[in-house]
């Protein structure tokens, strides 16, 4: 154990706490399906493509650009991110553009720079 390393060492069991989180607690498949969203957000490249289609909907040329990769290993990326209901997509003629699928996913991905940068500033 390390020195600052923090256990609870009580013999009490807080049962109306335990009961109250339990009754609350998500079913184990929609933890799955959390984990499952939280995997496909942990991957640096899809960062970067979500980070960009926050600011703005762009194709695939253009992302690929922006992000110095192939075409290829950007449809790839996109490829798992629209599987996971991040983005989507709209056609105009022969483009297709992505965008950030909702609202949510946009505060998820500002809310969680902003924890980032409010780490490195403490």
């Amino acid at each position: 154990m390390k020195k600052d390393e923090i256990v609870c060492d009580c013999d009490v069991i807080h049962a109306d706490v335990v009961e109250s989180v339990r009754q609350r607690m998500p079913d184990e498949n929609e933890l799955c399906d959390l984990s499952d969203f939280f995997k496909v957000l942990g991957d640096s490249t899809r960062a970067r493509i979500l980070w960009a289609l926050d600011e703005s909907e762009m194709c695939v040329c253009d992302l690929a650009v922006l992000l110095n990769m192939t075409k290829s290993a950007i449809s790839h990326q996109l490829r798992a991110l629209r599987e996971a209901t991040l983005v989507k997509n709209r056609r105009d003629g022969k483009n297709v553009f992505y965008s950030i699928a909702d609202d949510h996913v946009k505060q998820i991905i500002e809310k969680g720079l902003e924890h980032i940068r409010e780490q490195k500033q403490e």
